[in-house]
């Protein structure tokens, strides 16, 4: 009896939920590593002795999972294991990877001064056309890109980076150099897919999943001083919150 055979016999399990843990297993034990392309699903239906509709549901839960990803006309793949941030105080994006033993550095490839948008100057509390600092960077991740964050600054705030060094976080250089003590954020995250341009600048393919953030950061007397665009690989990277619910006693 086959390895496969003994996972698949009669128990009050239902099929597809075998083929997932068995797959997982795989996975997770390294007989399938990152990126490597998944059997077909003929292939699966073979192996498993099961119908498409039963492979494919143990598919989905495993996408759901973030353990596989597809792509379309090429097949199912083996995602590569996530970085993960928790969010738990107001930290960078090199703060919170490095306490993780991470490498993690930025490259701009753009700073300048233009005139906001209406959703940046609302968050800004900025008047109407006034100007302010916009930085793109893209993020690295033990050397691999994996976000592009857009960032807007007041002018008085914004003006010094062009001098600046920003290969690091801007909030240790917000506090430490410019004196801006940062109180809290105000965060949204959403789903989306690659543009064109963010699909070049992340290396992936356009269409694939990113996570959108947009931060709000306040200083210690509630004064909007960034609002960040962040577009995130959502292949690589994970948000993680711990959220409590107090009870009344």
């Amino acid at each position: 009896m086959t390895a496969n055979e003994e996972k698949l016999q009669p128990s009050p399990q239902p099929l597809y939920m075998k083929i997932k843990e068995a797959l997982k297993k795989s996975i997770l034990e390294g007989v399938y590593k990152a990126h490597e392309k998944l059997p077909s699903e003929k292939s699966l239906m073979d192996q498993f002795g099961v119908s498409r509709i039963t492979v494919r549901q143990a598919l989905r839960d495993l996408t759901g999972e973030g353990l596989i990803f597809s792509s379309q006309g090429k097949g199912t793949f083996v995602s590569k294991p996530k970085a993960v941030q928790d969010v738990h105080r107001l930290e960078g994006f090199g703060e919170a990877m490095a306490a993780k033993g991470y490498d993690t550095n930025a490259r701009v490839i753009g700073i300048r001064q233009i005139s906001g948008s209406k959703e940046v100057l609302d968050a800004l509390k900025l008047k109407s056309k006034e100007p302010v600092v916009e930085v793109k960077r893209i993020r690295y991740l033990n050397r691999e890109p994996i976000s592009v964050d857009t960032s807007y600054f007041p002018v008085e705030i914004g003006e010094h980076f062009f001098s600046k060094d920003l290969s690091g976080d801007i909030f240790p250089m917000l506090e430490n150099q410019l004196g801006t003590a940062l109180g809290s954020a105000d965060i949204r995250l959403e789903a989306r897919s690659a543009d064109a341009e963010l699909s070049e600048l992340l290396q992936i393919e356009l269409g694939n999943p990113i996570m959108w953030v947009q931060r709000l950061t306040l200083d210690k007397n509630g004064t909007p001083v960034d609002f960040e665009y962040l577009a995130i690989r959502g292949d690589s990277y994970q948000y993680h919150f711990k959220v409590e619910r107090n009870q009344e006693v």
